[in-house]
């Protein structure tokens, strides 16, 4: 039986950094390693977890802020520990840092109420549907030809997802001829039955992206995803009406204004959100609302298993980023997890998000 009432009494935070299994780039950032901060709130006999990518210092505002700010509140209302963290974080800023913070403790609030009812996340969303699409995301600009084409074949013939991601823009975009020969080493790795999509991270200007896919128009394209960057809205709306790609952005959106303005500015065929940066799940759902207000569909960015219970909720939802650095870290971390063959995730019925922690692994690489 739920219970009645089940204050929050504890909401603790970690951070892990995993290394990348190869050096790693897209068109305007490299790295080499990747930070997990992973956060556990618990009530009521019951313990929820919730992440986000992100640097280590947001483990100090999920235990310095946030988790003073939700103690005591009941975790069956998660609008209103929603409501508490946003006055917090309303003097030292909401965007930013903050959303991330906030995205990390939302999900493990969400979740925990999953856990204490018993039921499936996706279930006490709402489910839309119980399989979510996704595809396969990586194929770095570090990346030589052999590397490319295997990852793009394990995704492809071996794990049967139909369609794929890869990085271009290599050099903030001064080496176009790179970026169309990547392109098509993907479509000869993929042949021509699985979708193509890339993603350039902002590093070319509008007239430029343009340019490079009517270069590739043999390839079939069909997501372009920031071609420019994504708070240059007149930018994104130029390419959008010159291309025949899908023109997506919205990854790094913090709030919920932002994304009405993406919208509003006609600037692009699918709107991104990332339930790890913007806000959690309670903010996810009215960006949806505001994508569906528009005529949008949502594509969930990155943390696939974060993401896939409020995917499952969302009637206007697209596909999910199976994306190659959070898949490595979720699958070390969690039991549990999903298999993306035939290029969708079923979800189960476990309570929560169906996952735990498997600590000695994940204890190898906490920093924080």
């Amino acid at each position: 039986m739920a219970p009645a009432e089940a204050p929050v009494t504890v909401v603790q935070a970690a951070a892990y950094t995993v290394p990348t299994d190869a050096p790693e780039a897209d068109g305007t950032y490299s790295w080499d390693s990747t930070t997990m901060v992973l956060v556990q709130a618990a009530a009521g006999g019951k313990t929820g977890m919730g992440w986000t990518y992100a640097p280590a210092a947001a483990a100090g505002l999920v235990e310095g802020l946030l988790g003073p700010a939700v103690h005591g509140v009941d975790a069956l209302d998660v609008p209103a520990a929603a409501a508490a963290m946003a006055r917090t974080v309303r003097n030292p800023g909401s965007t930013g840092l903050a959303s991330y913070a906030v995205s990390a403790v939302d999900c493990a609030l969400w979740d925990l109420k999953a856990r204490l009812l018993d039921v499936p996340l996706h279930k006490l969303l709402g489910a839309a549907r119980d399989r979510v699409a996704v595809y396969g995301s990586g194929g770095f600009t570090t990346y030589s030809e052999d590397q490319l084409r295997s990852q793009l074949e394990g995704w492809s013939q071996g794990q049967h997802i139909p369609r794929v991601k890869i990085k271009i823009g290599q050099d903030n975009g001064s080496n176009v001829p790179r970026d169309l020969e990547r392109i098509r080493q993907a479509r000869a790795a993929v042949g021509p039955g699985v979708e193509l999509f890339v993603d350039a991270n902002g590093a070319y200007t509008d007239k430029q992206a343009v340019r490079v896919m009517r270069e590739v128009a043999a390839e079939n394209v069909t997501w372009f995803e920031e071609p420019v960057s994504s708070d240059h809205l007149a930018g994104l709306r130029v390419v959008r009406d010159a291309v025949d790609a899908d023109v997506a952005a919205g990854e790094y959106g913090t709030g919920l204004p932002y994304f009405q303005r993406l919208c509003a500015a006609d600037a692009v065929d699918c709107l991104q959100a990332d339930v790890s940066r913007c806000g959690g799940i309670t903010e996810w759902l009215r960006i949806a609302a505001v994508a569906a207000a528009h005529g949008l569909q949502v594509s969930g960015h990155c943390a696939p298993h974060l993401s896939a219970a409020v995917a499952a909720a969302t009637p206007n939802f697209r596909h999910l980023e199976w994306f190659h650095d959070h898949v490595r870290i979720e699958n070390l971390f969690f039991d549990g997890t999903l298999d993306p063959d035939g290029g969708t995730l079923t979800l189960g019925d476990e309570p929560g998000n169906g996952l735990s922690l498997r600590t000695t692994e994940s204890d190898t690489y906490r920093v924080r």
